[in-house]
C-alpha cells in the first residue's frame, strides 16, 4: 500500500481534561486503535499523528496534555498540529501526503463527528480515497438544542451514515489493513 497513510487524529491527552470525558468506549477504542497502527507499520504504511492545539487550556502546547493518550503506542513518522476541525487546514499535513505520493488515506481518532468526520469529508472533496475506521474512533455523548441526549453509539451510527459511499469507505481495521475496496459502477 504505498500510496497509503494512516491519520491518527487528536488521540491525546488533552481530552482526559473537559468536563465531557467518559471512558465507557475508551478500553474498545483503544484496541482498535492499537490494532490499526500495529498493521499499518507491519504493512509499511507511514503512520501520521495529527494534534489539535489552542492558544490556552488543555489543548495549549504549555498545557503538557497535548501527548498521546495512554497507553496507546506509536511512533509516527510524522506529526502535525492543527488548530481547525479539519487536520488538512493550515497543518502542513496535505504538502507531506502530495510529496509522499498519498492518494488514500486511513482515518482514525478522537471525535468521531467532529475531526475526524471533518477531515474525512475534506479529504474526499480534495480527491482522497478514504477508509473511515469508526471502530477505530471515539467520542462522547451530546446533547442538541431540543434536549435530546445522543449517546456515543448514536453519534458513531449518524457519521457512519452520512459517511458511507459519499465521503468514504466505513471499514473495519482488517478491511482498511487489507487495501482499497473494488469500487462497482453504479
Amino acid at each position: 500500500m504505498p500510496d497509503t497513510a494512516l491519520l491518527v487524529i487528536d488521540v491525546q491527552d488533552s481530552f482526559r481534561h473537559r468536563p465531557y470525558w467518559d471512558e465507557a468506549d475508551l478500553a474498545p477504542f483503544l484496541d482498535r486503535s492499537q490494532a490499526l497502527i500495529d498493521g499499518a507499520v507491519a504493512r509499511n504504511v507511514p503512520v501520521l499523528q495529527v494534534f489539535h492545539v489552542e492558544d490556552q487550556g488543555p489543548f495549549s502546547l504549555a498545557s503538557g496534555h497535548v501527548r498521546t493518550l495512554e497507553p496507546l503506542r506509536l511512533t509516527p513518522d510524522a506529526v502535525f498540529h492543527k488548530r481547525r476541525h479539519s487536520a488538512l487546514v493550515g497543518s502542513g499535513l496535505e504538502v507531506w501526503l502530495n510529496q509522499n505520493g498519498i492518494r488514500r488515506l486511513i482515518v482514525s481518532g478522537i471525535r468521531t463527528e467532529q475531526c475526524c468526520e471533518t477531515t474525512t469529508r475534506h479529504a474526499s472533496d480534495l480527491g482522497y480515497s478514504v477508509d473511515y475506521v469508526a471502530e477505530a474512533t471515539l467520542t462522547f455523548a451530546m446533547t442538541d438544542a431540543a434536549g435530546r441526549r445522543w449517546s456515543a453509539a448514536e453519534i458513531r451510527a449518524r457519521t457512519e451514515l452520512v459517511l458511507a459511499g459519499r465521503f468514504a469507505r466505513i471499514a473495519t481495521v482488517e478491511e482498511a489493513l487489507a487495501g482499497p475496496a473494488i469500487r462497482r459502477a453504479a
